[in-house]
């Protein structure tokens, strides 16, 4: 199902604070900290001839973050980074002087971070990045997960030195239970969604995915006519949105939101108007975009700088991770995911029914920018509705690539 914004601020640019976040400045400052980190470079953005073809577009590209800084998510740049910030900002209220990245390792700092503590709740990717983080600058994290988070996704947040307390419900609940552990113990809550009076860590969080949107045009032959990212609590769509929004203006590209249909927040609160908060209902295959309330500071965002809202099942999915895993024509191997492939989900359904096309000028001549934004992040699971385990899908295009 595909609906239009009907929100009376559609198309008005971000608000002035949002945009601050996460303009053109803001990725500039990412990309900056970035290049202190020793194990980073850019995403690979992929070209999909073959199947653009097929899809009757123009053109199809990829950024495949399931390479992002060994996480194999858009996660690391998010959650490490919000830590990251936070400690020179305790830094530089302890020292009373500015502090630049180039000093988070120094003895001054590194005693700072020490004493400093980071929670927050995980579908897996988002607790990662934030273990990540504190590792980095030595200090400690403790992560909240509900039920449904895999014992893989748990064991990959523990190899970061992570305390891991678990949590009965859903996300939604971890959310609620990390923000009242961490307050009753005084630690900082790093959470990717935000609420009522609390905006500007998540805030962060989102800065860092400005450098996927950055770094891909950096690459494309030419600016995308349209954008189709997945939603969950509604991060990493909003922070793509508005970034698109400051750099293009009125000449943005057609921006959509994707969600899982069974877990599909923002678009019912699309729909309505308003914030929305679902029932928990029947798992979907995309576990990392399981949400079922929406973060109020994306949704904002969204109100202004998205175009369409739609959902997908949760067999779109895995169609998609299973071409990527076997494209067409000369098109490349990419693994995608459960979450990873909801973008381009949305992309099919799109373009394989005529009113959608229709309602989104989706055309032999438009230029589609897709994010997967997870790799297989729990390898058993994408052996089980891809057929072949990531590491065996390496080994044989590695073993094509030698003849």
């Amino acid at each position: 199902m595909l609906i239009r914004n009907q929100h009376p601020d559609h198309r008005q640019p971000p608000m002035p604070e949002d945009a601050e976040t996460l303009g053109v400045e803001a990725a500039e400052t990412v990309a900056r900290f970035l290049s202190h980190r020793p194990n980073h470079r850019a995403t690979p953005l992929r070209a999909l001839p073959a199947l653009a073809g097929e899809l009757g577009i123009g053109a199809i590209h990829l950024k495949d973050e399931g390479y992002r800084l060994g996480l194999g998510s858009f996660k690391a740049l998010g959650g490490a980074y919000a830590v990251i910030r936070l400690v020179l900002e305790a830094a530089e209220r302890e020292l009373g002087r500015p502090v630049a990245v180039s000093e988070l390792h120094s003895p001054a700092v590194a005693k700072i971070s020490a004493a400093m503590a980071f929670g927050c709740a995980t579908d897996g990717n988002h607790g990662r990045s934030v273990a990540q983080g504190a590792q980095l600058v030595g200090a400690r994290s403790v992560i909240f997960v509900h039920g449904g988070v895999s014992d893989a996704r748990v064991e990959a947040i523990a190899r970061y030195g992570a305390e891991i307390v678990r949590v009965a419900g859903t996300y939604d609940d971890s959310v609620a239970e990390s923000a009242r552990v961490c307050e009753a113990n005084g630690w900082t809550v790093v959470s990717d969604t935000s609420w009522q009076g609390y905006e500007r860590i998540p805030g962060l969080v989102m800065q860092g995915y400005t450098a996927i949107m950055r770094e891909a045009l950096e690459r494309l032959p030419a600016p995308p006519t349209h954008v189709f990212v997945q939603a969950g609590v509604g991060g990493i769509a909003a922070a793509t949105a508005a970034y698109l929004a400051c750099r293009f203006g009125d000449q943005r590209p057609t921006f959509v939101v994707v969600d899982p249909a069974r877990a599909a927040c923002i678009f019912e609160t699309a729909r309505a108007g308003r914030p929305v908060k679902l029932q928990h209902g029947e798992p979907t295959v995309m576990a990392m975009l399981e949400c079922y309330e929406p973060s109020l500071l994306a949704w904002r965002i969204l109100s202004r700088t998205a175009d369409a809202f739609m959902t997908v099942e949760d067999e779109d999915a895995v169609e998609v991770m299973n071409r990527l895993a076997r494209p067409v024509g000369h098109d490349p191997v990419v693994v995608a995911g459960e979450s990873g492939a909801a973008g381009m989900a949305g992309l099919f359904r799109a373009a394989r029914d005529p009113e959608m096309r229709q309602a989104i000028g989706l055309d032999a001549g438009s230029r589609v920018l897709l994010i997967v934004t997870e790799g297989a992040t729990d390898p058993d699971r994408y052996r089980e509705l891809v057929g072949i385990g990531p590491a065996d899908l390496a080994a044989n295009l590695a073993a094509v690539a030698a003849k």
